[in-house]
């Protein structure tokens, strides 16, 4: 069965999905006119704007949800997994689909803001199910893309999540694997049985304080090795274009795991981002697709890149040879994950590293658990608002739960490799949807920027503009 889920893995990441995510991260760059720097001012700005509703969060809140989502297991076991296969070269692809990947999430984001519409309990739900029935007017590759998305982020996904936190906290505490998994069920059930409100909440509260302390940690180790730094970006940029003795053999590989795992870190283009996106209430659907096209940099720049610098600073990582022979060698017997990032932190503070990695990243995955109940609960909305059986949203919670219980007990590779089948169905789906559906988020693009040029405060007239189908906007 591993063997199986490693083939469709092999296919669904084929080389043509990951220069795809390039590609169309560049043209959308081109297309908005690098709006990820000419507008970085203006992406702060709005961040801290904006009230939550009865039916919509703030825009603080929506982004805390998109970030939950997106700062996660991969932004420490992913990273060191992307290292180990690409070598110090797949960090500086990880930053270029990042920074391309700010344009994508303001297209799809924005596009959700666009379709939105509110639920049976006067909620605001959206996504690429929603703008791709409304815009593009085919019902049956939206419900083929819900469906999708349920299984990824319902199933799929979430054991990654619990299975980094299992062996996190046994390596910190020798906590058996079973024992996380009932506690994480039990606090989870708690938060999704409680309704987007209390998510919001939840994610509000916890996402900016981990990642700013995950941060601060990792600028201390880098201070009290700063001797390295110059050496470590040298070796970031040489061995990313092959110029580095002895990493030309995973040059390919560079390019594949730094997108594959920047793709998986920050879901730029995978579309999860825009069902937080479509929850914010706003007055002009550009302003979310502003926030959310810098939550990206948050998740990639600031946060991947914490867990790189304190791998690479402290010589604390494996780079493997396609042949499977070691190239770098500094961990051996230890398989690539948060084990990584706990001996760097250990290293530099003894007795306290692997500890605060296992917390660090226990609130990360369990962040981002919680996530990705929102996005398949969103889905289900969908699926559900024309035939109304509650009764769904039930079992998707406990089906969860059980996905959830046993990712934290199967082995790593298993789970990481079913969390990337997830994460490449559904980029495959979305970005061949935002290709065609991008006409209105670059229009909302052009008509945020007149507004605001003529010193107004943006609204949105989609009839104005020729968009059609935004019935929200409308009314």
């Amino acid at each position: 069965m591993d063997g199986l889920i490693s083939t469709i893995n092999s296919y669904v990441w084929s080389p043509a999905l990951v220069y795809l995510c390039l590609g169309v991260g560049l043209y959308f760059s081109i297309r908005t006119r690098f709006m990820q720097v000419r507008s970085v001012g203006e992406m702060i700005r709005l961040m801290f704007q904006g009230k939550s509703s009865d039916a919509g969060v703030s825009s603080f809140q929506a982004l805390a949800i998109a970030l939950s989502g997106r700062v996660g297991t991969g932004n420490i076991a992913g990273v060191a997994t992307a290292i180990t296969f690409g070598g110090p070269g797949a960090v500086f692809w990880m930053w270029m689909v990042a920074f391309l990947g700010a344009s994508t999430a303001y297209v799809e984001s924005t596009l959700a803001q666009i379709y939105k519409e509110k639920d049976d309990n006067g909620q605001y739900r959206g996504g690429p199910a929603y703008y791709i029935e409304k815009a593009m007017g085919q019902r049956w590759y939206a419900w083929i893309f819900a469906v999708a998305t349920v299984i990824a982020m319902g199933v799929l996904l979430p054991g990654v999540q619990a299975n980094s936190i299992a062996s996190g906290l046994t390596t910190a505490w020798g906590i058996a694997p079973a024992v996380t998994a009932a506690l994480i069920v039990i606090t989870l059930g708690f938060i999704i049985f409680g309704g987007v409100k209390r998510i919001a909440h939840f994610a509000e509260f916890v996402v900016p304080f981990m990642a700013l302390a995950y941060v601060l940690v990792a600028l201390v180790i880098v201070l009290l090795n700063v001797d390295r730094v110059p050496e470590m970006f040298r070796l970031i940029f040489a061995s990313a274009f092959g110029l580095e003795a002895g990493f030309g053999a995973v040059l390919g590989l560079a390019v594949q795991w730094g997108v594959k795992r920047g793709v998986y870190s920050n879901e730029a283009g995978q579309g999860s981002g825009a069902h937080a996106a479509a929850a914010a209430e706003v007055a002009h659907p550009a302003k979310q697709g502003y926030v959310q096209a810098f939550s990206v940099y948050i998740d990639t720049w600031l946060v991947c890149s914490a867990t790189a610098f304190m791998l690479l600073a402290t010589g604390m990582y494996n780079v493997r040879h396609p042949d499977g022979s070691m190239l770098v060698n500094a961990l051996p017997g230890v398989e690539a994950g948060p084990g990584y990032t706990q001996a760097a932190v250990e290293s530099v503070m003894p007795g306290f590293g692997s500890i605060f990695v296992a917390l660090a990243l226990a609130l990360f995955a369990f962040t981002t658990i919680v996530a990705y109940y929102y996005i398949a609960e969103t889905n289900l909305t969908y699926i559900n608002r024309k035939a109304h059986r509650p009764w769904l949203v039930f079992a998707l919670r406990l089906l969860m739960l059980c996905a959830v219980t046993y990712g934290a007990v199967r082995t790593a590779s298993a789970a990481w490799d079913l969390g990337d089948i997830g994460v490449g169905v559904m980029a495959w789906l979305n970005i061949i949807a935002i290709l065609i559906l991008q006409k209105p988020a670059l229009v909302a693009l052009r008509d945020y920027e007149r507004q605001k040029k003529a010193g107004l405060d943006p609204t949105f007239d989609p009839e104005k503009l020729g968009i059609r189908n935004a019935d929200y906007w409308k009314k």
